[in-house]
């Protein structure tokens, strides 16, 4: 067994890249989502180590400190921080010039031959698509020519593919990750606006039957069939997590769409009922009345809602699959089980005009989520939207690595009617035209009247917030 490294590695300062974040960059306000996809293979091998640096401030001296203990390190990479983390394998193999280097994650996943070439043999292999079983194979000294899954540099200097790795159909072979988060993160680091603080993150499952052109993970690692983990193996986790993390207030379940499987859904809402948790979810615009008070009525506090675009043919473009007074039914529901929603929407897909950003913006207001994160479009490889924006020039190549150089994300579509500036510069508008309404702000100020952690909470927000939009400015 190879003494086993993981690693986020330290990147741009407040940089969310962990698996966990559906886009790699620097956020409004503080968060770091769960390195969830690094710690599930981890808890495969023994005695690993997994180090996320972002959130826990670890600087790569510190880093490079250890490396002599190790044989093997996998570090998680993603399109925006490829650069910077073949610069820390770089220095990993400085001071450890014997240790083997593989990178996981969308990036090299659906570029493997492109990544590996790009890292100028400092990367000795890849592994593509769902990587787990993978990482353990190699942990366990077998012979990389034999390993589904992977792609690696030979004794040559040759690239080798070796077959695809199927999909894991039995999700509960998988260990429980919560051991790992006890064993090497500290959970106080992790934040998310949105939900209480701290909270842990989970996956009950993989993959998504939606098609969303944008979508980065159904695409690219988990597929378009809803993989589950059985309700039992859930329940269990969540039991070790309840007693091994007393201080947490909230679990969130990060699969790209929980309610995509009502009756699972509501069997583990049930089960959660009876354990006196709060949690919340993804969910889809589309989850009837009955299901959402199953739900609401054993622990749920919060759905995050990908609403994208307030303009139907927008929706349509992207293959959403949804309709646009579906999504609205569905809100008011929420509102009315007083269900909060964090709404999730996207500027700059396709079909994007000036007046379809003004549609968006007062369709928001409108169905008023609780609170909201507005993204810009961002093209990974490997997706749809990426195949379209290469096919049709929308794509700028000074803009592929999709963030600035504070990490910050950047508009990197643009269209001969709308220009990249235009479609940046509303993304501030939006926020400001949403939360600087009257009820809005009335609504907030009560929420921090009525609970003082979240008025620290708030005000430390609050100040991010303006200086996000400061740099942002800078950006432009």
């Amino acid at each position: 067994m190879m003494r086993t490294l993981f690693l986020q590695a330290p990147s741009f300062d407040g940089f969310d890249g962990g698996a966990g974040s559906r886009y790699q960059a620097r956020r409004e306000i503080k968060s770091f989502w769960y390195p969830t996809w690094l710690a599930q293979p981890a808890a495969l091998i023994k005695d690993s180590k997994l180090i996320d640096a972002p959130p826990h401030g670890t600087k790569l001296p510190e880093v490079l400190a250890i490396a002599p203990d190790y044989d093997l390190a996998i570090l998680h990479t993603s399109v925006p921080s490829f650069t910077s983390d073949v610069k820390t394998a770089a220095a990993l193999k400085k001071v450890n010039p014997s240790m083997k280097i593989g990178f996981i994650g969308a990036k090299v996943a659906v570029e493997a031959e492109k990544s590996l070439k790009d890292a100028k043999g400092i990367v000795d292999f890849v592994a593509r698509n769902e990587f787990d079983f993978t990482i353990k194979e190699v942990a366990d000294g077998q012979e990389w020519s034999s390993i589904l899954g992977l792609s690696f540099i030979n004794d040559k200097g040759e690239i080798v593919h070796n077959a695809d790795r199927p999909l894991l159909q039995n999700m509960d072979e998988l260990p429980f990750v919560t051991p790992i988060y006890k064993r090497d993160l500290e959970i106080e680091k992790y934040f998310i606006g949105y939900l209480k603080h701290p909270y842990i993150s989970i996956y009950t499952g993989r993959g998504c039957k939606s098609h969303c052109s944008f979508c980065l993970w159904p695409q690219t690692v988990g597929g378009h069939k809803y993989r589950t983990r059985s309700v039992e193996h859930v329940i269990e986790e969540i039991k070790y997590a309840i007693k091994t993390f007393p201080q947490v207030k909230e679990f969130f379940f990060d699969d790209d769409t929980f309610t995509d499987d009502r009756p699972r859904a509501e069997a583990i809402a049930r089960e959660l009922g009876k354990l006196g948790v709060t949690w919340s979810c993804n969910a889809k615009a589309n989850v009837p009345y009955e299901t959402l008070k199953i739900l609401k009525d054993n622990g749920l506090r919060l759905l995050l809602v990908g609403y994208e675009s307030g303009n139907q043919q927008i929706l349509h473009n992207i293959k959403k699959g949804l309709r646009v007074e579906v999504a609205e039914k569905f809100t008011r529901d929420c509102h009315d089980l007083g269900i909060a929603i964090h709404g999730t929407f996207i500027l700059g897909l396709p079909g994007e005009t000036r007046e379809t950003i003004e549609q968006t913006i007062k369709w928001a207001c409108e169905i008023n989520p609780h609170t909201i994160q507005v993204s810009l479009a961002a093209p990974y490889p490997g997706t749809l939207l990426y195949k379209q924006a290469i096919e049709n020039g929308w794509l700028d190549q000074s803009h592929a690595e999709l963030v600035d150089d504070n990490g910050v994300q950047i508009a990197p579509l643009s269209y001969p009617h709308l220009s990249h500036e235009e479609i940046f510069r509303s993304v501030e508008t939006f926020y400001k035209r949403f939360y600087f309404r009257p009820g809005k702000v009335v609504s907030i100020v009560g929420e921090m009247v009525r609970d003082f952690d979240m008025m620290k909470r708030r005000l430390r927000e609050g100040v991010e917030f303006f200086q996000f939009l400061r740099e942002r400015k800078e950006a432009c």
